[in-house]
């Protein structure tokens, strides 16, 4: 039986990104870029104000104090989108606006609540004179050309997956599209016939179908299309009929959930056998431990567990790095943190993840478990904001022990 990093290792060795295409700036929330970002141009484009205020020759308000001020002539009034060509000599100033650019000699700008002349309201002409009440140094509040990035920079990475600030700088530098990777297309499959639509009255033996939604959603959270393959009753034909839907589908990635275990009617295991390749179908972990991977017709495919925290588990300790890495992205598991545990936590030996309230006190992070760790518990993963991680070989850790979490909020 496999260990977790042992698997997960299997499994993303079979990856690769899905391919690229070319969108336009508006398209491009939550894509992931499939080359990396040049800048061709410097930001700032030009030296500006960081301020409303006054630029002026820093020499020609030296000393300058509340009860000695120094009094400039206002010879030009730039707001910002333009630009003024007339240069600054000795005791001349010009109104400027946040954003517009620096004129020819000046050196630095005051603010307008250090002069004389504090008025914002919209319309208002520049004054012929006005009075500064304090110096300033060179360069300040000014935003100099190429603070923020030189052309030739490298701004952004191959595998950076857009959010609003990324899109923000790209419309900054100009660029209407980008390459980008074509997000993996899925198909989500459940199986079993206990399983009822949710709409469906519930007759006995029956159970309304959790794992659909569950999936769809951790699914599209990872930036997919989604392919919506229903319920498959428990015999070879259906289940196989299903899965060729996703051939012809043409999808990229099959994630099924339950037929993967050793029952008389766990048939997508055989399937998979039959009409494709099973790389490993067990685990050493807890919950999750019947996990199947392999090809179905040249298809990489997960058979995770049919309990729904078993599932959950599966999907986001092999399926979400799986799905980072054919969408172009690096994959990478949760950041892991340290907390004490509140009670003692009993395991059966396997690599094990618990669901548990984290919360701090005292300066310290401390985990308690939300009630009973049965694998079909998920109102006990609705109370939880984080897993506990019990290392494999390990059966029993004491209360005021330190143990590894990943929050899942």
């Amino acid at each position: 039986m496999l260990s977790v990093p042992e698997a997960r290792a299997r499994i993303l060795k079979t990856f690769e990104p899905v391919g690229a295409t070319s969108l336009a700036i508006d398209r491009l929330a939550g894509r992931v870029l499939a080359s990396d970002i040049i800048a061709q141009t410097d930001l700032p484009l030009f030296d500006n104000s960081s301020v409303d205020g006054f630029a002026l020759r820093v020499s020609d308000i030296a000393g300058a104090i509340q009860a000695s001020p120094r009094t400039l002539h206002v010879v030009a009034d730039i707001h910002a989108g333009t630009y003024s060509t007339i240069p600054l000599a000795a005791g001349e100033c010009a109104r400027i606006m946040t954003g517009a650019p620096l004129p020819l000699g000046a050196d630095a700008v005051v603010m307008v609540e250090d002069t004389d002349f504090n008025v914002r309201t919209p319309g208002t002409p520049a004054p012929q004179t006005v009075a500064v009440y304090r110096s300033v140094l060179p360069g300040e509040n000014i935003r100099h050309r190429a603070d923020d990035l030189h052309m030739g920079d490298k701004v952004l990475a191959r595998g950076t997956r857009l959010r609003a600030q990324e899109i923000g700088l790209l419309a900054m530098l100009g660029l209407v599209e980008v390459p980008v990777y074509r997000p993996p297309k899925v198909a989500l499959l459940s199986s079993g016939d206990e399983l009822l639509p949710v709409d469906a009255p519930l007759t006995p033996g029956k159970i309304h179908d959790a794992n659909s939604y569950i999936l769809a959603v951790l699914s599209e959270s990872a930036g997919v299309e989604l392919v919506r393959l229903g319920v498959a009753s428990d015999t070879e034909t259906d289940v196989r009929s299903h899965l060729d839907r996703a051939v012809d589908e043409k999808v990229d990635i099959i994630i099924s959930s339950a037929g993967v275990s050793v029952g008389a009617f766990d048939y997508v295991k055989s399937v998979i056998e039959a009409d494709g390749e099973l790389e490993f179908w067990k685990v050493n972990m807890r919950p999750g431990k019947p996990l199947a991977f392999g090809k179905y017709h040249g298809i990489p495919i997960f058979g995770l567990p049919g309990n729904p925290v078993s599932a959950f588990v599966a999907f986001e300790v092999f399926v979400r790095p799986a799905l980072e890495k054919a969408s172009g992205q690096t994959p990478h598991l949760p950041l892991r943190q340290k907390a004490h545990l509140a009670e003692p936590v009993a395991s059966d030996g396997r690599e094990s993840y618990l669901r548990a309230v984290v919360s701090e006190e005292h300066g310290h992070l401390v985990a308690r478990l939300t009630g009973h760790q049965g694998s079909g518990n998920i109102f006990s993963l609705v109370q939880a904001n984080a897993l506990l991680i019990v290392p494999s070989g390990v059966k029993s850790l004491p209360a005021t022990s330190e143990a590894e979490i990943w929050f899942i909020d």
